[in-house]
C-alpha cells in the first residue's frame, strides 16, 4: 500500500480513509497507579532523555478471536494499566523543568489519560499499516486538545477503539523521554502480561536513571558532529516548503536485502557488512542523488545505537529509559554520489564501531557542557524498530495482527521496520517531496 500525505494534511485516498472511518471519542478519564506510589518529588531523566523529547504515537490493532468480542477490551486494558504503573510510576505523573533547567517528571501520580471510542468501520479499512497515515490513523491515538508544548502533554496517553467488526486498536502517544524503543517495547509488553492476569512482571523496570549521569567536571573526549549545523547551500528548505511531502513504504525481503549487502561488498573495499550498514549507506545515498543535493553540499547521516550494552558495566536489565546514543558520518554529496555504495556502507560501519563507553560519556557531557541537540539540517536520521519484537503485546485476545506509527516525527526521519510474519523483511518508511520521491523510487526499483 503507497499512502501519499501533504505536510499540513493528507491527500486525497488518504483523506476518504480519514473520513470512513469515523471515530468518535468519549471523555478521557485519568488512570492512576493501582496502588501508592512515590509522589511529591522530581524523578530524575538522563542527558540521553534530554535529546529527544518527541512524542512518539504508535497503534496496535487486534482482530478478536471466536467467542470473544471487543466489549471488555477497555475495561481489561485499563485495569491492567492500573497495575502496571505501580511498577512504571513515572509514567503516571507530569513533565517539569528541574533546577538545572532540564525535562524532569514530576512524580504527582495523577494518572494516564485513557479514552474509549467507536469507529464506525471495520479493521480492514485501516490496511496494513507499512506507510504512516496522519488524518486516519491519528483518529486512533489521543492528543491532549490545545497543548502547545511537551510541558502541557502527559508522559503518556492511551485510546483503546472498538470497531464494527469485533476487533480493537490500542493507540499510544509516548513521550521518547521516557524511554527507547526497547524499553517501549518493555512496557507494553509488562501491560499486556498484567492483562493476561500476571501478578509480577517477567522483565521489572530498572528506574533509577542516575547511573547515566554526567562526569564532574564534564569531559568532553570525543568530536560530536551530530550536534554540527550544517549549512544548506542546496536550498532544500525552499523545496520542501514549495512541494508536497509523500509517504511512501519499501519493502526489501530477505533476496533483495542480500542484493544490498552483495552491492555493499562488491569492489572489495570491505571485508564483511551487516544488512543494517549496507541498508542505511543505500538508503543515504539514494535520497541524496534523488533530492538533488550540489555536489559541494555536507550532509549528515545519524542514527541510534543501543548502548545497553556497550557501557562498563552495561546497564541493569530492564533499565527504564533512553540507553541509546546518537552517532553519526558526515560526507559531500559528490563524494556519497561519486563512489560505489561500499563507501556510504563503509562510513555507516566506521560510524558503529565509533560507539564505545567512553564515547557515550562523553556525549553524556557534551549535553551537560552545551545544552545542545543534535541539529536536523542537511540531516538524514535513520530510526530503526526492525529488532523489537512488539509479538508480545498479547492483551488477552492474541499478539496484535499489525502495528505500527501513526507518522514519522520529523520530515528527516526514516524509520525501518521488520516486516512479515517471520520478522525477516525490513520496510523502509520515508517522508520526500514529491519530485523527489519519484526520483527515490525510481533508484529503488533497480534494485
Amino acid at each position: 500500500m503507497v499512502a501519499e500525505a501533504k505536510q499540513n494534511g493528507v491527500a486525497t485516498m488518504a483523506g476518504s480513509k480519514a473520513q470512513l472511518m469515523s471515530v468518535k471519542r468519549r471523555e478521557p478519564t485519568l488512570v492512576s497507579p493501582a496502588e501508592a506510589t512515590p509522589t511529591g518529588e522530581q524523578y530524575y531523566l538522563s542527558n540521553l532523555d534530554q535529546n529527544i523529547a518527541v512524542i512518539v504515537q504508535t497503534v496496535y490493532c487486534f482482530k478478536c478471536p471466536s467467542g470473544r468480542g471487543n466489549e471488555g477490551a477497555a475495561d481489561v486494558l485499563r485495569d491492567a494499566l492500573a497495575r502496571v504503573l505501580v511498577h512504571y510510576h513515572p509514567l503516571a505523573g507530569r513533565l517539569g523543568i528541574s533546577p538545572e533547567m532540564k525535562l524532569t517528571v514530576e512524580c504527582t501520580g495523577e494518572g494516564v489519560p485513557f479514552v474509549e471510542a467507536e469507529a464506525a468501520c471495520d479493521l480492514a479499512l485501516i490496511g496494513d499499516l507499512s506507510t504512516p497515515d496522519p488524518a486516519a490513523l491519528g483518529q486512533l491515538v489521543y492528543s491532549v486538545p490545545g497543548a502547545k508544548n511537551i510541558l502541557e502533554m502527559p508522559p503518556m496517553t492511551a485510546q483503546v477503539t472498538r470497531f464494527k467488526c469485533g476487533g480493537f486498536s490500542l493507540g499510544l502517544a509516548m513521550n521518547h523521554c521516557m524511554f527507547d524503543g526497547l524499553g517501549a517495547m518493555e512496557f507494553v509488553n509488562s501491560w499486556a502480561e498484567m492483562a493476561r492476569g500476571a501478578t509480577e512482571l517477567t522483565v521489572p523496570p530498572f528506574l533509577d536513571r542516575s547511573v547515566l549521569r554526567p562526569r564532574d567536571p564534564p569531559v568532553i573526549s570525543n568530536p560530536h558532529y551530530e550536534f554540527e549545523e550544517i549549512a544548506d547551500v542546496s536550498e532544500m528548505a525552499a523545496l520542501y516548503g514549495r512541494e508536497e511531502l509523500m509517504y511512501r513504504s519499501f519493502c526489501f525481503d530477505p533476496d533483495r536485502l542480500e542484493r544490498v549487502r552483495g552491492l555493499a561488498l562488491a569492489d572489495g573495499d570491505l571485508e564483511k557488512c551487516t544488512t543494517f550498514e549496507a541498508l542505511s549507506g543505500l538508503v543515504w545515498r539514494a535520497r541524496t542523488r534523488a533530492l538533488g543535493l550540489a555536489p559541494e553540499q555536507q550532509t549528515k547521516l545519524l542514527f541510534a545505537v543501543d548502548g545497553r550494552r556497550r557501557f562498563a558495566p552495561p546497564l541493569p536489565k530492564g533499565y527504564f529509559g533512553n540507553g541509546i546514543v546518537l552517532t553519526n558520518a558526515l560526507a559531500t554529496a559528490g563524494d556519497l554520489l561519486s563512489a560505489p555504495v561500499s563507501r556510504a556502507a563503509g562510513k555507516v560501519q566506521e560510524a558503529v564501531r565509533m560507539v564505545t563507553d567512553e564515547y557515550m560519556r562523553s556525549a553524556v557531557d557534551y549535553f551537560e557542557a552545551t545544552r545542545a541537540r543534535p541539529s536536523l539540517a542537511s540531516t538524514l536520521l535513520i530510526t530503526t524498530w526492525s529488532r523489537l519484537a512488539f509479538n508480545g503485546a498479547d492483551f488477552g485476545w492474541g499478539e496484535p495482527t499489525m502495528s505500527g506509527p501513526v507518522t514519522l516525527p520529523e520530515k528527516e526521519v526514516i524509520l525501518f521496520l521488520a516486516h512479515g510474519k517471520e520478522r525477516k523483511s525490513i520496510n523502509v518508511l520515508l517522508g520526500l517531496p514529491a519530485s523527489a520521491m519519484d526520483a527515490f523510487q525510481e533508484l529503488m526499483d533497480e534494485i
